[in-house]
Formats: structure tokens, sequence, C-alpha cells
């Protein structure tokens, strides 16, 4: 099986015409569509976002704020 990845402005006429074409070629057996959408992000800062958000968070009592990160 061959991919090919092909970027469509979905506004123009050339892209909707090949957009509607891609629709009817999946119906096809053999043919597969798979619409896939890059993230806007640095790769390296997703992951430390991602190990961030895996990590325990620090509970702070708004009454002691410093007594609560050990500062006092």
């Amino acid at each position: 099986m061959q991919t090919i990845t092909i970027k469509i402005n979905e506004r123009s006429k050339a892209g909707i015409a090949l957009k509607k074409m891609l629709e009817i070629l999946e119906t096809q057996p053999g043919v597969q569509i798979v619409e896939e959408e890059r993230s806007p992000y640095n790769p390296e800062f997703v992951k430390k976002i991602k190990a961030a958000e895996k990590q325990k968070g620090i509970v702070i009592d708004t009454n002691d704020i410093w007594g609560s990160l050990g500062l006092k």
C-alpha cells in the first residue's frame, strides 16, 4: 500500500473539486482516506506539557500561602 499526502485549501475551487473526487474514490475497495492534522506546536514543547500533566501538583492553602510552600 502506498501513502500519499496532499494539502488541500478547502476554500478554493480546485480544493473543493479534489475533496469531492477523493470522497468518491473512498467508496472503492482498496482506497482509504485518512485525514491527519498536525499540531502547530513544537513536539518537544508538547512532550514537556504532557509530562507535567502526569506530575503531582502542590496543594496550597490560601489562608497560609507561604506555609503551604514551606517558606515560613
